[in-house]
């Protein structure tokens, strides 16, 4: 480019950045964020497709099916039993250390175990070594994606623009779904494949495939600086203050309810989890094909990668609080549309309600999120208390998967307890949006409780 761009080290010590120099930096923690997310929810969404078609068969003792898929399902909740370990550790990384080294060390971890599930060995080969390498993987990542949107989304929403703090961190959720978008493209040849091919070296291509993404989402991300926010605290502590020890034990003592309300907030997520895992399994039990499943969730994220970040300039027009509440509700209606379809086998309709969540209601309420969780924070501890409080309602969801499983059983009819699952969940995230302060036109400097 022609325009010359002053590189951060040149920048005098306690100068002010520029206005279009902060676009530029905003504009890369977006992309950098946006691969983040990308390679979490490609190697999430691989995940939930290879529990719901792949596991239970070569990773679990044959018997009951029923009992497989659900043991299937408890290896793919258990990386959310490592969620909030991870949350707590890199948190309190993120608020001491940094935020780019935090989110530079969660990819790395995220990557490697990833492509490690593709080399293990299986239960006809090694017996019970092979579910217990799995859950040890699975455990591994889930300590990486503990920390991994919180961070994302709080650095990318300290360096965004007065006014536009809710558009560029909405691209981490831009990620998650280009993540889906992959990795269904990637899963769609496998699940064509014959039973014999998918079970004994199909199912591990998209795992394999994983470090590509890995290496493209590091080489954006460690050309990042720290947000100057961030840095200015740092000099203010350098100068004579006291480092905060555990800025988790400081959030919860200063910032109580804001912990307690996005943790409600997190409910949210209980709407995609269980459409992408049990929903793949529930529709392959009625008869429809997995592939067909695979095309209707592209669909719908191909659009929502779009519809995102549109939702969350609304937010930036009219609040944070209307827009993820119309989501929500949203989604807690047409789940039912959407689990009746699969019972009766309506390909159309499945499209459509599909589409109409993940684009549309489950889009909105996700996009506004980053953002709004983030400014809920003072700057000293935001990191920690954004992802500790996120994993409430993400470790509820993990295992919804399976409870849902457990519920509706063998009969197709019966889908009542899962679309329950995801009401109740949408009318406990209503209730702490309700509670939550609105803070869309709030200045950077004066978000969050004080923190001495």
């Amino acid at each position: 480019m022609a325009t010359d761009i002053p590189n951060l080290t040149k920048v005098p010590q306690g100068a002010r950045l520029d206005e279009s120099y902060r676009l530029k930096r905003a504009k890369k923690a977006a992309l950098a964020a946006f691969l983040g997310g990308m390679l979490e929810y490609y190697d999430f969404f691989i995940y939930a497709t290879a529990a719901s078609l792949v596991f239970s068969h070569i990773f679990f003792p044959e018997g009951n099916a029923t009992v497989s898929l659900m043991a299937s399902f408890a290896t793919f909740g258990v990386a959310y039993v490592a969620r909030p370990f991870g949350a707590v550790v890199f948190g309190h990384l993120g608020d001491r250390l940094g935020r780019k080294n935090t989110l530079v060390l969660t990819l790395m971890l995220m990557g490697g175990a990833t492509f490690s599930i593709g080399l293990l060995p299986t239960f006809g080969q090694v017996g019970y070594i092979a579910p217990g390498l799995l859950v040890l993987l699975r455990l591994l990542q889930g300590l990486s994606a503990g920390a991994e949107t919180a961070g994302s989304s709080t650095l990318t929403m300290e360096e965004s623009p007065v006014g536009r703090r809710g558009f560029f961190p909405s691209f981490a959720m831009s990620g998650i779904s280009a993540g889906i978008v992959l990795a269904s493209l990637v899963f769609i040849p496998v699940a064509a494949m014959d039973e014999a091919a998918r079970f004994a070296w199909g199912w591990r291509i998209p795992f394999l495939l994983s470090v590509v993404v890995m290496v493209v989402a590091m080489l954006v991300r460690r050309s990042l600086e720290e947000p100057e926010v961030f840095e200015d605290e740092v000099k203010a502590q350098a100068s004579g203050k006291e480092k905060e020890k555990a800025p988790f034990l400081v959030m919860l003592k200063t910032h109580p309810a804001q912990f307690v309300q996005i943790s409600l907030m997190s409910f949210q997520c209980v709407t995609n989890t269980l459409m992408q895992a049990f929903g793949l399994a529930y529709a392959v039990s009625v008869g429809i094909p997995a592939a067909t499943m695979l095309v209707v969730s592209i669909a719908g994220n191909i659009i929502a990668i779009f519809s995102q970040p549109f939702s969350a300039y609304l937010s930036d027009r009219f609040g944070r609080r209307p827009i993820f509440i119309a989501g929500i509700m949203a989604s807690g209606l047409l789940i039912w549309v959407y689990f009746w379809s699969i019972s009766t086998a309506n390909i159309a309709l499945i499209f459509v309600t599909s589409i109409a969540i993940t684009a549309g209601s489950y889009a909105v309420s996700n996009a506004v999120y980053p953002a709004w969780f983030s400014e809920l924070f003072n700057v000293k501890v935001r990191y920690s208390g954004v992802a500790i409080g996120l994993q409430v309602g993400i470790l509820c969801a993990g295992f919804t998967p399976m409870l849902a499983t457990a519920l509706v059983g063998q009969v197709p009819s019966n889908y009542g307890p899962a679309a329950w699952i995801v009401a109740g969940s949408s009318i406990v995230a209503a209730i702490g949006a309700i509670w939550a302060r609105e803070t869309y036109k709030t200045p950077l400097s004066e978000l969050g409780n004080p923190v001495d």
